[in-house]
């Protein structure tokens, strides 16, 4: 894929619409003031995703109390999101990207393989955004095991 919309750390993220759960319209840039924890995945359901979004969840209570949110993004539909926020429990935004249109915009859509298979598809990226919209931290090809509290540690750390 075209690494034209590649963004760095110290570039200002680049703004997107989605839908909340009550299918309001909602943009990155409605949370200017806070701390945003964007992160990319490949697929609701899947076993390193439903890890991440478990521990995301595990540790929701510790990022809401420090003003941070949190938002993945991934390529399945609102219907596939409802139900994984439903049976994961999952209290923070999920955002759906069927065109991949915002993974095209931070440059996390690129070849993967699975089984002797290539493909293109997600590379599981976590983008940490200050209050003022800026990339502060790009965390690449992230482990889902202990990613949470990675997270958590490093924006209280350089807060």
């Amino acid at each position: 894929m075209s690494q034209e919309f590649l963004v760095k750390e110290g570039d200002l993220a680049p703004d997107f619409t989605f839908k909340d759960s009550n299918n309001k319209d909602l943009k990155l840039s409605n949370f200017l003031g806070k701390q945003v924890v964007l992160y990319f995945y490949p697929r609701d359901f899947t076993p390193g995703c439903t890890t991440e979004a478990s521990e995301f969840s595990r540790d929701y209570n510790k990022y809401y109390q420090n003003n941070i949110v949190i938002i993945g993004i991934s390529p399945d539909d609102e219907k596939s999101h409802s139900q994984f926020r439903e049976k994961m429990k999952i209290p923070f935004l999920l955002a759906s990207d069927i065109n991949k249109q915002i993974s095209q915009k931070y440059g996390v859509v690129g070849l993967k393989a699975f089984m002797g298979k290539e493909y293109v598809g997600i590379n599981r990226t976590t983008f940490l955004i200050d209050k003022n919209g800026k990339i502060i931290k790009i965390f690449n090809k992230v482990k889902p095991k202990g990613h949470s509290i990675e997270i958590l540690n490093y924006l209280l750390k350089n807060n």
